[in-house]
């Protein structure tokens, strides 16, 4: 984030209210994938820290189809298929956001009521040339490609948006720049003060080449079975495993950088085992691994691996002890693990995330994460 971006967000917070976030997204498919996910996590952080966060459903501007990195005019979709598309949004979202904290909003709210003369006004704000800005319009006019009159309204709608939810900051990604800058013009001439911009990269998908699509096969659905999703995970490479790290998990950089000390297999299957919880939940990310694992190693793990573990000064967290030994990614994860009944203890089974134990030298403890990760600890 440049020092700019930095005082303008400072200025604002200081007017001592939360800020209100604003992400579109246009149901122009009936499923959400890891792609949207990046910006959505984004919008979780903010709403973790006290935000405002409205989860704007484009059923209008779907209408109109955007034209960002398009060679050509989109095929229209009927209101029929924006409107299924937008109910299967609504479920999907909440696998991120908190729904009691999340605003939903449509921007047919607004532009369901426009009428002739408020187009006019609208539009008249905005210049063709400033239209023609935009780098998908001019390589199509330099290949003599057609564009429609009604694709010119898209960035105008956009931006009329963040004027009537009065956004504080607007995310997207960072090929949307163009779309987000017009709601800042939009804003100040309406006398609001401009939102802040903030861009995310595009998540590169399954084949490492193109961004994420459905239309290009390349994706991890929200509502794909664990399964499906681990597998998917799996197939990506190992370059591009990395940069998932960064834009799909809460890891900070140097934590991701003492991951690629390690084997790249192990740092691979830990990246997908964290999607699939982040949908299904920590039990079912361990049992698509074992599922996963039991298909293509055809190795058994019968008996438990003896692993020398240091005595402790006094309790310490199950929770504490798991993540050091590598049997969960995160004190989080191991919480959930342990509440879902994936933990236990010499046979016993352990629910409550709050246990504490004291290892003592001689002691011999049988810990079982799952059905595939089984270790003996031998304390010395």
């Amino acid at each position: 984030m440049t020092c700019h971006k930095v005082a303008q967000l400072e200025a604002k917070l200081k007017e001592g209210r939360p800020l209100r976030i604003k992400t579109g997204f246009d149901p122009t498919a009936p499923d959400l994938h890891l792609g949207h996910g990046v910006l959505i996590r984004k919008m979780a952080q903010f709403q973790n820290l006290g935000h405002e966060v409205t989860f704007l459903i484009g059923d209008f501007t779907g209408l109109i189809g955007d034209p960002t990195g398009k060679k050509a005019t989109r095929p229209p979709l009927t209101p029929a298929e924006i409107l299924a598309n937008a109910e299967t949004y609504k479920a999907q979202v909440f696998k991120i956001l908190d729904p009691k904290k999340t605003r939903i909003r449509f921007n047919s709210e607004w532009f369901g009521e426009f009428k002739g003369e408020q187009w006019i006004r609208l539009t008249s704000r905005f210049t063709l040339a400033q239209m023609l800005e935009r780098n998908d319009f001019q390589k199509r006019l330099n290949d003599n490609q057609p564009i429609s009159i009604h694709e010119l309204l898209y960035p105008i709608a956009q931006a009329y948006d963040s004027v009537a939810l009065e956004a504080d900051v607007e995310l997207g990604g960072n090929d949307q720049l163009f779309n987000l800058m017009q709601g800042r013009i939009l804003q100040e001439a309406s006398g609001q003060q401009p939102q802040v911009v903030l861009t995310v990269p595009l998540l590169l998908g399954l084949d490492g080449i193109e961004k994420m699509s459905k239309s290009l096969g390349n994706y991890i659905g929200f509502m794909e079975d664990p399964d499906t999703q681990y597998g998917k995970a799996m197939s990506i490479g190992d370059t591009l495993m990395w940069d998932w790290y960064l834009l799909l998990t809460d890891k900070l950089p140097a934590e991701i950088d003492a991951l690629k000390l390690g084997h790249p297999m192990d740092a691979k299957k830990a990246l997908a085992r964290q999607i699939v919880s982040d949908f299904h939940g920590a039990a079912a990310g361990l049992e698509a691994e074992e599922r996963w694992v039991r298909r293509f190693s055809g190795r058994s793990q019968e008996e438990a691996p003896q692993v020398a573990v240091p005595a402790t000064e006094g309790e310490l967290p199950l929770t504490r002890l798991l993540v050091e030994r590598g049997l969960a990614a995160s004190r989080k994860e191991a919480e959930r693990l342990i509440g879902q009944g994936a933990v236990s203890l010499d046979g016993q089974r352990t629910v409550d995330p709050s246990l504490r134990l004291r290892l003592r030298p001689g002691q011999s403890l049988l810990v079982k994460v799952g059905k595939l990760k089984l270790e003996r600890w031998v304390v010395t």
